[in-house]
């Protein structure tokens, strides 16, 4: 064959070769892009101290706001059922079975301190730079294996005035004696709608956090929709 017949050949044969790479005869791997996602996730990622940090203040908000709900579901359960006598024992979120459950899967510890606590036992020297509004929250590093978070509890619910609002006004004589005879040294009254009660004070393990960064960005696959 001459030289000046090959390139022609060539061109002849280029229309047939990209006939057969058309894009509709392409085999794609079924379920291809969930695969990929599975094994993007299951590769060990680096996580800087930057991103602890962050996943610190996503698990304390997670921990805590999941009890101050528990806390409103069961107190407005309790109330309606017995009134302030009936609710009193319940005015703990940090002793609820969920909320142990969660502390174990986050390797935390949760307390609620104030400067006016119920319980003597939750004394804590607040300064009011800590009971800013509850936009606020502080994340810290204790040491290389523990990281602390803090934010106000402020009083959002109108409920929480039946113990904790003045006395005479939003607290009836008989139930403030329930209170004082359940909790002799409480000063956790007088306090008005969206005043800072105190704050959650949240210990986290490193390992805890670290997982807990992993969870909140590993990619979810969405099902695909049928066309029809």
């Amino acid at each position: 064959m001459s030289h000046l017949f090959r390139p022609f050949v060539g061109f002849l044969l280029l229309p047939v070769l990209l006939a057969a790479c058309r894009p509709d005869q392409i085999e794609h791997i079924k379920d291809g892009k969930k695969i990929a996602t599975t094994l993007e996730n299951m590769a060990v990622k680096r996580i800087l101290p930057v991103d602890l940090l962050r996943a610190t203040r996503w698990a304390g908000d997670s921990l805590t706001r999941h009890a101050d709900r528990e806390l409103r579901l069961v107190l407005a359960e309790k109330l309606q059922a017995g009134g302030v006598a009936a609710a009193l024992p319940y005015c703990r979120p940090e002793t609820f079975a969920s909320i142990d459950t969660l502390e174990r899967v986050l390797q935390a510890t949760a307390q609620r301190r104030s400067a006016r606590p119920r319980n003597a036992a939750n004394q804590a020297a607040l300064t009011p730079a800590d009971l800013q509004p509850d936009t606020t929250r502080r994340v810290a590093r204790l040491s290389g294996e523990v990281f602390t978070y803090q934010r106000p509890i402020a009083l959002t619910d109108a409920l929480c005035l039946l113990c904790h609002g003045e006395v005479g006004k939003d607290i009836s004589p008989t139930d403030y004696a329930l209170i004082k005879k359940e909790y002799p040294s409480d000063q956790a009254t007088g306090y008005h709608l969206g005043e800072a009660m105190g704050v959650w004070q949240v210990t986290l393990q490193r390992t805890g956090v670290a997982e807990f960064y992993t969870m909140k960005t590993r990619k979810i696959v969405k099902p695909r929709k049928p066309l029809f």
